[in-house]
């Protein structure tokens, strides 16, 4: 799975650096208010406006990535104190006098 992943990565970048070499042009930019750049080619406006939304989509996964990395680790806690709390220690302490065996109904 994980090498399909990168797989259908390296595809995405290959398909979108084809169709940003085939639009070399340059354009204006035009940012809010009057700022207006001139002449910058199409490809790093579009490879740019790529990698922002790359990153901006990986920081939308952060707060889901906290969240399950405090609940697993909350869950390994529990885990441990119940281990701690089952673990043969624990069973030294029963003799085998204190131990009621079951009746059969």
């Amino acid at each position: 799975m994980r090498y399909f992943v990168w797989a259908l990565r390296l595809v995405v970048f290959i398909a979108v650096l084809m169709f940003a070499l085939k639009n070399t042009a340059p354009v204006a930019v035009a940012f809010y208010g009057d700022v207006i750049v001139d002449h910058v080619p199409l490809i790093v406006v579009m490879l740019s406006t790529f990698v922002l939304g790359a990153v901006f989509g990986l920081l939308l996964t952060v707060p889901a990535s906290l969240r399950r990395r405090r609940e697993a680790s909350r869950l390994r806690k529990e885990l441990d104190r119940i281990h701690a709390a089952v673990s043969p220690a624990s069973d030294a302490r029963l003799s085998p006098d204190t131990i009621v065996p079951l009746s059969p109904l």
